[in-house]
């Protein structure tokens, strides 16, 4: 028998609750299907209500025998030592799992922190399944690396443009997620990115466009919840018009209410109509939405008014990282709870210091801030949620799922293919005509240069070895050299060098600026003579930063699935297919429209879809 079973009598406990029927009402007269999660609050203590509607982080591999850096850490943040000793300690209803907190080092052992970390909320007095998360995008957020199956990002999937992609894509990285215990997700970005200047959300929005972006999200919504996995819609109620970060800094949106109704609020209404579980809050200042000077997350004119009273809607509200700039500028990390829940959230996401928090709320209930009524509305929309996923008939995952679901081959082919839908030729004018496609007959020997970001999650980097490997599989005699996204004198020199005995250079760029020494490096492997193919890597503004480059396309991340996908377009063996999501603006002039959205590229004798 699988050791997860031995808890299965647990299942019996939570079924017989749904008889229950005292102090049902919360609210309101109780729904049918509400009996049994209004009788499992009845049935809670204060301090395991206060314990529900925060998501915390913790550190190590297993619940229960973490490595002992990562007891170390727990203890000098949390006070305790292990994933099981804090949900103990404060009865968290959720916990997220993050790369460099080491939760995530391979499918089995997530799955089997998944289970312990089960096995110690339902071992206690009333316990309760947790509910776990993760930043899952896909592109650059990624927590869940290989085996797992990565997708292109979300501004690749909007240069695609197909809602069967998006859906497929959630379906599948849903199933995964879910056999490895992980059960809601925040993604989909349905920020729409109108700022290239934008330093956080970027190719994580699926693009320019409105009624596109909107779609896009829909669809991948439905993928994931279909897959029993809950999506999120992030960062209402808008985080595409900055160029703060808020991780770093309180950015501002100035778009007025009219603006709001045309461009942010347009995603997160096709979310909501496509059932979205749960929507995540920006830390942002909106003054036309509040003009109170409080971020979205603490703005009860927002997020009750706007979110739950204009749109009407009635899931799970999470906030975004409460560890970040934007959320404590203007308040204490002892007041950021309490005033989240007070404008009408739901789930706290990871606090920077969550004995402060889980005391501050528990505090502001008893000396009557916070009504239990508050409170309590909060955790049933959070006890709803993990009744709709399964948790709480059966919280535990199913070992032979995690080999059979994870990383199968046909899910990587269907990566493969979305990503091929999705890389974007903007420029392909040679000298003597299209640069592209190369080929191994006509120029077997690629020089692979240019910006090596450090790799995203999970994903074999750095992005010009990836690019040399694809192109050696595909035929061609490849060399990669790292210039770095800085590159000095002296490696554009060595590049320069090298080009000479290439038949073509292959150039990756990152996040090209009017002052990037990557514009020089690009300028002087021109002069070569050589057949110069610029692909950027992350922005597909560079394109605006390098006249003269021969064929340019836009792969929208480094990730391997976008690099061997561009590698093969490059090649000639798939056609680029891609349309711009933004639009591209010249650099002299950024008025006036270099690349609008909708262009792209294709071979010659290729249909455009």
């Amino acid at each position: 028998m699988p050791p997860h079973r031995a808890a299965l009598p647990r299942r019996a406990v939570l079924a017989a609750s749904a008889g229950v029927t005292a102090a049902l009402a919360v609210g309101g007269a109780a729904r049918a299907d509400d009996r049994r999660t209004r009788a499992l609050l009845t049935a809670m203590t204060l301090e395991e209500k206060v314990g529900q509607v925060f998501v915390a982080r913790v550190y190590g591999h297993s619940a229960t025998a973490p490595d002992q850096a990562d007891v170390d850490a727990n203890l000098a943040e949390m006070g305790v030592r292990t994933a099981a000793e804090l949900v103990a300690r404060y009865r968290v209803g959720g916990i997220i799992y993050f790369t460099w907190a080491h939760n995530t080092r391979d499918p089995r052992q997530i799955a089997g922190l998944s289970d312990g970390i089960q096995r110690a909320s339902l071992g206690l007095p009333r316990g309760l399944p947790v509910l776990i998360s993760t930043d899952q995008e896909h592109g650059i957020v990624c927590r869940v690396g290989a085996p797992a199956t990565l997708f292109p990002g979300a501004m690749a999937l909007g240069a695609g443009g197909s809602r069967a992609d998006a859906r497929q894509l959630g379906r599948i990285a849903g199933r995964e997620l879910r056999a490895m215990g992980i059960r809601q997700n925040y993604s989909p970005v349905a920020d729409v990115n109108v700022n290239p200047a934008n330093p956080v959300i970027g190719v994580r929005s699926f693009g320019a466009d409105p009624a596109a972006a909107a779609r896009l999200v829909a669809a991948e919504v439905r993928g994931y919840q279909a897959s029993g996995v809950a999506a999120t819609a992030k960062h209402f109620p808008g985080h595409g018009d900055t160029a703060v970060d808020s991780h770093t800094g309180f950015p501002v949106i100035t778009h007025t209410r009219a603006e709001w109704e045309r461009l942010d609020a347009v995603p997160f209404r096709e979310a909501i109509a496509a059932g979205v579980d749960s929507i995540m809050t920006g830390h942002l200042l909106f003054p036309s939405l509040d003009p109170s000077g409080d971020p979205a997350t603490l703005s009860r004119p927002i997020v009750t008014g706007v979110l739950r009273e204009q749109l009407g809607y009635d899931g799970v509200v999470v906030t975004d990282a409460l560890g970040m700039a934007g959320v404590r500028t203007k308040y204490g990390d002892e007041r950021v709870p309490v005033l989240a829940l007070k404008a009408g959230v739901d789930q706290l996401l990871d606090p920077p210091d969550l004995a402060v928090a889980w005391n501050a709320v528990l505090n502001a209930v008893r000396d009557g801030e916070l009504t239990e009524e508050r409170l309590d509305s909060a955790v049933l929309r959070i006890l709803r949620l993990k009744e709709r996923l399964g948790l709480l008939d059966e919280p535990y995952t199913d070992p032979a799922a995690v080999s059979r679901v994870v990383g199968r081959r046909t899910h990587r082919a269907a990566a493969d293919r979305i990503a091929e839908a999705t890389t974007t030729l903007l420029v392909d004018e040679g000298p003597a005509g299209p640069t592209l496609p190369l080929a191994p007959r006509t120029h077997p020997r690629l020089l692979v240069v240019g910006a090596d970001p450090a790799s995203p999650s999970g994903t074999t980097g750095p992005p010009t070895t990836v690019l040399a490997d694809a192109f050696t599989e595909l035929g061609f005699t490849a060399t990669a050299l790292s210039t770095g996204t800085a590159p000095t004198a002296e490696a554009v020199e060595r590049a320069v060098r090298a080009a000479s005995g290439a038949d073509a250079v292959v150039v990756a760029t990152y996040n090209v600026t009017a002052d990037s020494p990557q514009r020089t490096l690009v300028q002087q492997l021109v002069a070569t003579g050589r057949p110069v193919v610029a692909v950027a890597v992350r922005n597909p503004y560079d394109v605006a930063q390098l006249p003269g480059v021969h064929a340019f396309l836009a792969a929208y991340s480094w990730t391997d699935v976008e690099l061997r996908a561009a590698a093969r377009v490059i090649a000639g063996t798939a056609a680029p297919r891609g349309r711009l999501p933004v639009p591209v603006r010249r650099a002299d002039d950024p008025e006036q429209v270099l690349y609008p959205v909708g262009h792209g590229l294709t071979y010659p004798g290729y249909a455009a879809r």
